[in-house]
């Protein structure tokens, strides 16, 4: 069986990790490199760094940190923030960066997704979609969530499969920052409409959510935040309890 992975995932402004509660209230957790560090020694299976302000302000992701992250760690990461042109992401992968994620930029221009497929391969596009549920309906927002779209979560998350997207990266605004469990029934309907990995991502508040998530949502990898900035839930330990679940996982 593939194993699942678990993600840290750090949000990043001015080189500093931040964290808030449905992408509000921000405050500094910590350097974004030290805690990179930190994660890859824990036993972390990837890292996901996004520049939270980056296309809220207009400014591309800040390629020099990407480089020093890249010197201080030895697994995958990936990059998001302000990504909207190939040029743009050849710099990341220049840079160091494993994927880089898109969102805003492919809402905008849904064509980005396969240049940068066609150019670099599937397996360095991950397609992040943050949706929230407005009467039924899950939107997609841009721009760090400050704006909705017209667009469906699970008709574009096919639609980017379609178009060359590696994985999905999905947040729940509603689950954010909450620590009140995954939007599990939202990661199962999306694994079977997909075949490309789901990464699942909201709301982790205790090893029972992760174990949920990667079981009755089928999500492929658990992103989460607050649980591991706050050494609420040690990546060691949390890895031991998957295991012991049976649920397949690198110890």
């Amino acid at each position: 069986m593939v194993a699942k992975r678990i993600i840290p995932c750090l949000d990043v402004k001015d080189s500093q990790v931040v964290k808030g509660i449905n992408f509000e209230g921000l405050h500094e957790v910590g350097d974004a490199v030290e805690m990179g560090v930190r994660y890859t020694r824990e036993g972390a299976d990837e890292l996901v760094y996004l520049d939270i302000s980056a296309t809220r302000e207009g400014r591309g992701t800040f390629a020099a940190l990407v480089e020093k992250i890249a010197l201080g760690i030895d697994i995958p990461f990936t990059v998001g923030g302000g990504i909207g042109s190939l040029d743009d992401a050849a710099r990341l992968l220049d840079a160091g960066a494993d994927k880089i994620s898109i969102n805003s930029s492919a809402l905008a221009r849904p064509e980005l997704i396969g240049e940068i497929a066609r150019k670099y391969g599937s397996q360095f596009v991950v397609l992040a979609i943050d949706a929230k549920n407005v009467d039924g309906r899950w939107l997609c927002t841009t721009h760090g969530g400050t704006r909705f779209t017209g667009r469906e979560l699970f008709d574009w998350a096919r639609e980017a499969q379609e178009r060359g997207a590696g994985e999905i990266l999905f947040t729940s605004m509603d689950h954010d920052g909450t620590k009140a469990g995954y939007a599990c029934e939202l990661y199962a309907r999306l694994d079977s409409l997909l075949s490309i990995p789901v990464i699942a991502s909201g709301g982790a508040g205790s090893v029972q959510d992760i174990v949920d998530v990667l079981t009755r949502g089928r999500a492929s990898a658990a992103l989460a935040a607050s649980i591991f900035h706050y050494g609420q839930i040690p990546i060691p330990q949390l890895k031991t309890a998957l295991a012991a679940a049976g649920i397949p996982v690198r110890l």
